[in-house]
This record gives structure tokens, C-alpha cells and sequence, in this order.
């Protein structure tokens, strides 16, 4: 079972042997791409992968490219020799580096949403990209097979717009970034990154990690190309109108944004300043409440529903984002033994 981190580059120095013993994968996030070939503008951050390599041998490191904002992907895309130089930029970054493969994080195709060029040939062009891509890792002389995968927006908007029955048998699995899946502009509080749905009749009620793996999957991604999300930050309520149900599904004043890390609500926030931790039993998902605020987060309880989840349905693993959100390492410790873990 698939133990991933992202991991900002300025995060890597802050990265532990013990880090690198606890993962099975790390994504560097992130490289980018907005001229159309690959770009890496802090190497010196990257002399610390031989010391995580030494402390796990069997650690994976891919360089991720994109992000949300990350642009140069739909021109790119969009042509043969573009994608050719894309490519061979790629393969040379993985030897030089002595990368283990390259993952695809395009926010998103076909929706310019991040403010990023967007076409509605997007669709065909990010299978070709990933088609070609990897027919280049596989030729690339090395003595272990270079992994191919992306990050997946976790709704029906990346599915519809892209064509997942072609593209799954070219990657070695898929991140459904399960998170953000409420509080971007909602009025409404909510979880964020629940494991299972909401039986409210509220708009998007359905949005779950349940639903994310239940639509990929149907259309056309194995059970064990999928690895789901957990959320190593928060989303955040301010001013909730109305205290019933301890804030949970309750309109507020100001959308919901980002809230703090793992880190933080830890220090500053679980059992203090009136917050109390609620358990939601239908999404299995913890909140934060102290009458006015309410914060939507993952944490042990939840992490480990997920990985029982991942369990009974074969899924390839988990994924998370992102290392420097929990100075502590604590939910990465839970991940860890809850993996470990015979029964699910």
C-alpha cells in the first residue's frame, strides 16, 4: 500500500531519515512548466535526496510538475514538437537528478479556473502528452522502471474533461486530491476531505472520497491505480450564523477559506479558545466549533477510516498534502501504523 508525501523543495532539508523510512514515495512539488519545457529554479534544495535515498533504498522521489496557478501546459500540449521538447526536458531532468519519475499535476485541463490557458482540446492533447510521455520513460535506459502519474482534481469536471479510460493504463496511479472539496468560496459550513457523504439535502452533499473513487472508477480507473487524499491543513468558517448542529451544514457570513495546518490547530486551537473537536458519524470527519468559527481538517480518526477504506476497496494508497503542514509528524506516524495494521 502506496505511502505518498508532497513535499515542497524548501521543504526537503526539513525532511528526516525517519520521514524517508515512514514513506514509500515522495513528490517534489513542485517544477512547472510555463515556457513549455521543464523548469527547476532551486536545485540546491534537491542535495538532500541522497541522504533520504540512504536512510530508505527503497524510497521513490518524483518530481511533480504544476500545481495550482502552473501554467504552459495547454500550448504545450497542443502540439507535436512542443510536447517532444516537453518531454525530453523531462527525461533529462530525471537523469539528472536520478529522479524515479515524473508526476503530472495539471490544474486543471480544459477549465481555466486557476486563471491558466485552457482549450477544449485539452481533453485529447492531455492524453496524447501522457501517451507519449510515457513511451519516453519507458525507452529511457535505467535500472528500474520510472514511474508515470498525476494529481486529479476529485469531482466530475477533471473526468469530463479528460479521458480516463485511455489514460489509466499509461500511469502507475492516479492521486484524487480528496480535499478542497468544500470551503472555497462556499457560505456553507462543511467538511472539506470527508471520507463519506453527506446525507443533508444541501448542494454537493455527495462530495466525498467515497464518490471521487465511485466516478473514477466507473470511468475507467482500476481500484488499485487510485490513491486518495488526506488533508494535512484546513478549511475555515468565520462568522457561522447559527450554532445548530455545533455549526456543521450552517450558513455563514464570510466563505469558507484556507484555515490553519495540522500544526497549528494542534498548538493553538484543539481545546483552546472555546474550539471543541466534533465527530461527524455520517461523513467520518472531525471539526472544530467554538460558536462562531468552524474548522474543517483530517486527523487521526479520520486518517485511519481512510486507510480502512483503502484496505477493504484494494486501492493503491494514500497520498498527502503536504509534509511541512505538520511540523510534528504525527499524522504521518498515524498513516504509518495504520498501514501497517493487518485488519482493516
Amino acid at each position: 500500500m502506496i505511502k505518498a508525501a508532497y513535499i515542497t523543495h524548501s521543504e526537503l532539508k526539513n525532511t528526516t531519515d525517519d520521514d524517508a523510512r515512514k514513506l514509500d514515495i515522495i513528490n517534489i512539488a513542485f517544477a512547472t512548466c510555463p515556457d513549455g519545457v521543464f523548469r527547476f529554479d532551486h536545485p540546491e534544495n534537491l542535495v538532500h535526496l541522497p541522504r533520504l535515498r540512504r536512510a530508505n533504498p527503497e524510497l521513490r522521489i518524483l518530481f511533480s510538475i504544476g500545481g495550482w496557478g502552473a501554467g504552459g501546459f495547454s500550448v504545450m500540449s497542443a502540439d507535436q514538437s512542443r510536447r517532444r521538447r516537453f518531454i525530453d526536458s523531462c527525461l533529462d531532468a530525471v537523469r539528472r537528478y536520478d529522479l524515479d519519475g515524473i508526476d503530472i499535476d495539471w490544474e486543471y485541463p480544459g477549465i481555466d479556473w486557476a486563471g491558466i490557458d485552457a482549450s477544449f482540446k485539452d481533453k485529447e492533447n492531455f492524453t496524447l502528452l501522457l501517451k507519449e510521455l510515457r513511451n519516453a520513460l519507458d525507452i529511457l535506459e535505467t535500472d528500474r522502471h520510472l514511474m508515470l502519474t498525476i494529481a486529479a482534481g476529485c469531482d466530475s469536471y477533471f473526468i469530463e474533461h479528460t479521458e480516463m479510460e485511455q489514460i489509466a493504463p499509461l500511469l502507475d496511479y492516479i492521486s484524487l486530491m480528496t480535499y478542497d472539496m468544500r470551503g472555497c468560496g462556499d457560505t456553507v459550513t462543511g467538511h472539506h476531505t470527508n471520507l463519506l457523504p453527506a446525507s443533508c439535502d444541501l448542494p454537493r452533499a455527495y462530495r466525498s472520497v467515497e464518490h471521487s473513487v465511485n466516478i473514477f472508477h466507473k470511468a475507467g480507473v482500476p481500484l488499485e491505480k487510485i490513491v486518495i487524499g488526506i488533508a494535512f491543513y484546513s478549511r475555515m468558517w468565520t462568522k457561522v450564523i447559527s450554532k445548530s448542529n455545533h455549526g456543521l451544514w450552517q450558513k455563514s457570513e464570510v466563505p469558507g477559506d484556507y484555515g490553519p495546518t495540522y500544526g497549528e490547530i494542534s498548538a493553538q486551537y484543539l481545546g483552546r479558545n472555546g474550539f471543541v473537536r466534533y465527530w461527524d458519524e455520517t461523513c467520518h470527519a472531525p471539526y472544530l466549533f467554538n460558536g462562531e468559527t468552524l474548522i474543517s481538517y483530517d486527523d487521526e480518526s479520520s486518517i485511519r477510516e481512510k486507510i480502512a477504506y483503502v484496505k477493504k476497496h484494494k486501492l493503491a494508497g494514500v497520498m498527502y498534502w503536504e509534509h511541512s503542514c505538520d511540523p510534528s509528524r504525527h499524522l504521518l506516524a498515524v498513516i504509518h501504523d495504520a498501514v501497517k495494521e493487518e485488519k482493516p
